[in-house]
């Protein structure tokens, strides 16, 4: 499903205050409520208008908005939601001035889960408790238990395999008073890796003769060393791709890859000697690495 940018669709900022969206919205509902408007898609416009609304008038609500927004989605771009870490039945709200339009997205309800009509049903229940923890690479990577410490508490949470940074694991009454906590989960910085997506890099530092020779060097991943083969005349930057060693995909998606990026590390010159070995190759090179 795409990113849908609610602020876009408002017409306002994402600064913008409680006032100015309730202005904006009740400008353009009477622009292009359909018992109104003649001009063409104005109501699937007017729908689209009630969904960012409903979305922005809730502080909670705008809250998680800007959480995932703020983690670079834009309009248009493919969003990927947490699927099972989420509560099969999301949390129920009322129509507020917003009540006519209904019909909302799956991205809205991959959000904030499904709506009803005011006055159907219950009450309303309680918006849901959010936090942060962060989790080792090694964690996501193969899953399982977790400890982690929230507030006075010390809760045992089950972390699924392959879990992405801002997806969240939804515990049922672990919250404040009774409420449902929600855990959104980041990745503690590893300085053997980073991440891009569910592919893992991993700098490999090697010396001027085993990029020239090739060698053959172990190499961490998040399931253990390898060995991985430097061909011989490598260059400084070239990437050696280990399939399906980086973090497991989910449900129908394929597992990411390691990718070990190799960065050449030159010795310095300490003695005499080594100066002048290091002539002695300038000599027999004669290598301008500045020309084409």
């Amino acid at each position: 499903m795409q990113f849908k940018d609610y602020y876009d669709t408002l017409g306002v900022k994402p600064d913008a205050s409680e006032a100015d969206i309730k202005t904006a919205y009740r400008r353009l509902a009477r622009k292009y409520h359909p018992d109104v408007s003649k001009e063409a898609g104005a109501e699937d416009r007017f729908k689209g208008i009630n969904e960012a609304y409903e979305a922005l008038r809730d502080p909670q609500r705008r809250a998680a908005y800007d959480q995932l927004r703020a983690r670079g989605y834009r309009a248009g771009q493919e969003y990927q939601p947490p699927g099972g870490f989420q509560h099969p039945g999301g949390f129920e709200f009322d129509f507020g001035e917003g009540g006519e339009g209904g019909g909302f997205s799956d991205f809205f309800e991959s959000l904030f889960g499904r709506a009803r009509a005011r006055g159907a049903g219950p009450e309303r229940r309680p918006p849901d408790d959010v936090a942060q923890i962060e989790i080792d690479l090694e964690t996501a990577y193969h899953g399982g238990a977790q400890r982690v410490r929230i507030g006075e508490r010390t809760l045992d949470v089950k972390i699924p395999k392959g879990i992405q940074p801002g997806q969240q694991i939804r515990l049922a009454g672990q919250g404040r008073q009774g409420r449902d906590l929600r855990l959104e989960i980041g990745y503690r910085a590893d300085p053997r890796f980073r991440v891009e997506g569910r592919n893992v890099i991993h700098a490999l530092a090697v010396t001027p003769w085993e990029a020239a020779l090739g060698a053959e060097i172990a190499v961490p991943t998040l399931a253990g060393e390898v060995n991985v083969r430097v061909p011989a005349g490598s260059d400084g930057g070239k990437r050696l791709r280990l399939r399906g060693r980086g973090l497991p995909g989910a449900a129908g998606q394929a597992d990411g890859d390691q990718v070990v990026e190799l960065v050449i590390r030159v010795p310095p010159a300490q003695t005499p000697a080594q100066e002048n070995l290091y002539r002695q190759m300038a000599e027999t090179f004669r290598f301008d690495p500045r020309r084409p």
